[in-house]
Order: C-alpha cells, then sequence, then structure tokens
C-alpha cells in the first residue's frame, strides 16, 4: 500500500482535525506532528529564557559594547565548532548526535550556574554562548525534522511543527520577564535545563516511533553514522546548498541594517522627547521596544498558525522564497521616500513577523530533498556559522557607511542594492531546488513516502 493510501485511511483524530486548520495534517500524522511541535515550543521557550538571563548579566558585567564584537567572536568559534560537530556525527547515530550534543549544552548551563552564583563574572562569555547555543539547537532540531520526513511530507506538515517555536518565543519571553524579577537570573539557568532534558526524551520518543513507522516517517538510515564530508567540502561541491548559504547571509545583513536604522530613528525621538535625561530616554527606548517585540513575534505566530502552509500549498517553497524580500524591496523603497519612525516601524514589524514564519520555514524545507549528509552537516554550518558572519559583516555596513556619513536614505539605498542580490539568489535557489524534486523515475503519487535523497538528483547536474 502506498504511502498516501495509508496515510489518509482512517478517521482523524480530534488532535489531527485542529491541526488541519494550521497544515494540511492527515490521518495518522499529529502525534508526530505534537510531538515536534512540542519539541521546538521547548527549545524556543528556553532560549528566550536565556535571552532575558544574557542582558542583565552582559549590561551589568561587560557593557552594551560588548554586544559589537559578539558576533565575530561567535563566528570565529563556530569555525571549530561546526567542523567537530560534522565529525562525531560521522562516528554515531542521529539520535545519540542530538543527545549528547544537547548534554553538552545542558552541562554548560549547570556550569554557568555554579559559577554566577559563586560570584564569577560570566557576562560576556555567557552572551557569546547563548549566540551560539540558539542557532545550534533549532539548526540541530530542523536538520533531525528533514531527517524524519520526505519532501512532500515536510512541505505539508512543517508549517503545523514550527507553530510550536512561534508560540514558545511568545510564552518564554512572558515567563522570562515574570520570573527574573521574583528569582533573579540564574535559577533561569536550571529551568531551561530541565527543558532541554525533556526535549532529548520526546526527540527518542520520535526517534522511535519513526524507526517502527515507514508510513509516516522516513526511517531509511536512521541508525547510520553519516558519510565522512565535511560541511565546508558539501558546500563547494553542491551549488544549491553554496546559494542557500548565500541567501542566509544576506538576509542577515539586511534584516539587521533594518534594525540599525530603526535605532537610530528610536536614539533620536529619545532625545527629542526626553531631552537631556538619560533615564527619560532609556525609558522610552525600552517602551518602545518592548511594544515592538510583541507586535512582531504576534505577526510571526499569526502568519505562521494561518498563512504558511496555505503559502506551501499554493506557492509551493519555491514560490515563498520571494515572499520576504519582495517585501523589504517594497520597505526600503518606501523609506527612501518617507524616512520616519511610524513608518520604518511598522515596516520592520511586517519584515521580522515574515521572516521569522514564512522565511524561517522555507529555509528549513529547502533541506528536505537534499542527502542526510546536507541535513545535518552543511545546515549546521548554514544555520550558525553563516548566520553569524552575516551579522559581522553587516557591522562592517554600518561602520562604511558611518564614516562617509550615510544618513538613513543611504543606508536604505544600500539595502535595497543587496535585496536585488537576494532576489536573484533565490531565483537560482528556485531552478536548483526544481532539478533537486524532479523524479528520476515516472511520477508517483505526491505523498508517496520515498526517502528524498532517493528520487532527487545532485544539485548542479
Amino acid at each position: 500500500m502506498s504511502g498516501v493510501a495509508a496515510a489518509d485511511s482512517g478517521p482523524k483524530s480530534i488532535a489531527e482535525r485542529a491541526l488541519s486548520l494550521l497544515a494540511d495534517v492527515r490521518a495518522g500524522e499529529g502525534v508526530g506532528v505534537l510531538l515536534l511541535g512540542l519539541n521546538s515550543f521547548l527549545l524556543l521557550m528556553s532560549y528566550y529564557l536565556l535571552k532575558t538571563v544574557r542582558e542583565p548579566l552582559i549590561l551589568t558585567q561587560g557593557g552594551a559594547e560588548v554586544k559589537a564584537y559578539s558576533a565575530a567572536a561567535q563566528a570565529l568559534l563556530l569555525l571549530a565548532i561546526v567542523p567537530a560537530y560534522g565529525a562525531f556525527a560521522s562516528r554515531v547515530s542521529r539520535i545519540r548526535l542530538i543527545t549528547w550534543v544537547t548534554l553538552i549544552f545542558i552541562s554548560n548551563l549547570l556550569l554557568f550556574y555554579i559559577f554566577g552564583v559563586a560570584g564569577v563574572r560570566e557576562g560576556v562569555v555567557f552572551f557569546v554562548w547563548v549566540g551560539i547555543f540558539n542557532v545550534f539547537v533549532v539548526a540541530q532540531f530542523w536538520s533531525f525534522a528533514n531527517d524524519l520526513y520526505s519532501e512532500s511530507h515536510g512541505k505539508r506538515l512543517f508549517p503545523a511543527i514550527a507553530v510550536g517555536g512561534s508560540v514558545g518565543s511568545l510564552v518564554g519571553a512572558q515567563a522570562a520577564a515574570m520570573a527574573v524579577k521574583a528569582t533573579g537570573p540564574y535559577p533561569l539557568m536550571l529551568i531551561a535545563a530541565g527543558l532541554l532534558v525533556i526535549c532529548i526524551l520526546i526527540s527518542r520518543v520520535i526517534h522511535f516511533r519513526a524507526a517502527s513507522d515507514a508510513v509516516h516517517f522516513s526511517a531509511v538510515h536512521a541508525e547510520a553514522p553519516l558519510a565522512s564530508t565535511g560541511a565546508l567540502e558539501l558546500l563547494m561541491r553542491d551549488r544549491y546548498l553554496l546559494l542557500i548559504a548565500i541567501l542566509v547571509l544576506l538576509l542577515n545583513i539586511v534584516n539587521n541594517s533594518g534594525e540599525f536604522l530603526l535605532g537610530k530613528l528610536v536614539t533620536a525621538e529619545a532625545v527629542r522627547a526626553a531631552g537631556s535625561d538619560v533615564l527619560g530616554q532609556q525609558k522610552f527606548i525600552g517602551e518602545f521596544y518592548g511594544h515592538y517585540e510583541v507586535w512582531y513575534n504576534s505577526v510571526a505566530l499569526g502568519l505562521q498558525m494561518f498563512a504558511v502552509s496555505r503559502i506551501f500549498r499554493y506557492a509551493g517553497v519555491r514560490g515563498a522564497l520571494f515572499i520576504l524580500p519582495a517585501l523589504a524591496m517594497g520597505s526600503y523603497s518606501f523609506l527612501l521616500w518617507l524616512p520616519v519612525l511610524p513608518v520604518i516601524r511598522w515596516l520592520k514589524i511586517l519584515e521580522n513577523g515574515a521572516d521569522y514564519s514564512v522565511q524561517n520555514t522555507t529555509v528549513h524545507a529547502l533541506f528536505l530533498p537534499t542527502s542526510r549528509e546536507a541535513k545535518y552537516k552543511a545546515k549546521a554550518a548554514i544555520d550558525t556559522f553563516f548566520k553569524r558572519a552575516g551579522d559581522v559583516l553587516e557591522a562592517g555596513v554600518v561602520k562604511v557607511g558611518s564614516a562617509f556619513a550615510l544618513g538613513i536614505k543611504g543606508f536604505a539605498v544600500i539595502n535595497l542594492v543587496l535585496t536585488v542580490v537576494w532576489l536573484a539568489v533565490a531565483f537560482g535557489i528556485a531552478r536548483a531546488h526544481r532539478r533537486q524534486t524532479q523524479p528520476s523515475t515516472p511520477p508517483r503519487s505526491q505523498d508517496t513516502l520515498v526517502p528524498a535523497d532517493a528520487v532527487a538528483r545532485p544539485a548542479g547536474t
């Protein structure tokens, strides 16, 4: 019996009917989606707990200036961490990889807690660590999800799974704001460590469930270690993967440059509103960014719940690639005409909302038709090193632009030029993705479950 026939047989559970409001979830798929969604929820919740912890530590122990150098430090460390991760992945099964890497992060948190309560000044180290932790655990989670599903299944189910992360971000931020006031920063490290332990248990349940359910999961080679090919070698020999890396790089430069423009306008408005009263300026900026984060996370959640699955269904993964760059093109074009705070505030809310929902899910889905080595090693390199490298390059753009005294419009022009390049890269990825997903055998039913890498042609052929 084909995967689609089996998947569609029998009635849907109550949970599956509810999940169908978010994505095309079919009978028998609900438990897997709920478990992965819960895992994503807990990972993002733990990150937002730790993100709230790092701010008071870095500002009281290192100062705001350290933030300017943190991305460079993270990128340098990732140059060593990513190859080590790839080498370890070549020696163990996927569930041991996930378990041991997560246990390392848990042990780090326990050490941070012990040293922190003992009075050690660890703010700078913790700030850098959180930046690496965030990109790594999210990348590993989506590598696992890519390994569990075929291309057609993942395209349907990823929008629903990603809702968990969107909700976790909101809940984590709110819970952290309430908890840190009552307990201080250090106990939140222990709470986050506990959440990561639960994530390991959930991952193991999903892994063993997939091994016994070949209808709804792709269990091929689940116990086998990955080939020894390194992440850099994968990127250099596969044009498709290299283009994805360039896209992530450009996306971060454009997005962070937009945040820089927003920060300049907010600071100027705070000075106008509070004059020379520094405390008044801080209150103005704090209130602004508090509302700003709530708005764009709410937009992201709304898009993730009600738009992403429809975009994937009608425009496909390739069509979804163009939504964020098209939005950025419109935003920075409009900013040339009216460079004022209310305009850029709402443009950035829409841009960030689309980034954290449509764009994130799309980039994750691009790895569905790739090899297992690409899913774990290349994806880890792209989602960690290339993302942080984009932060570093954006800092360079700001430094050069400031040296030439570029104003808001000048930086907007730079972003427009970069967005044109971004669109060209998206076209290249769309063409390569079409080749990746074009079957080399007679067409099958869309949801016949076969390993994604069994029907994909190598990129660049």
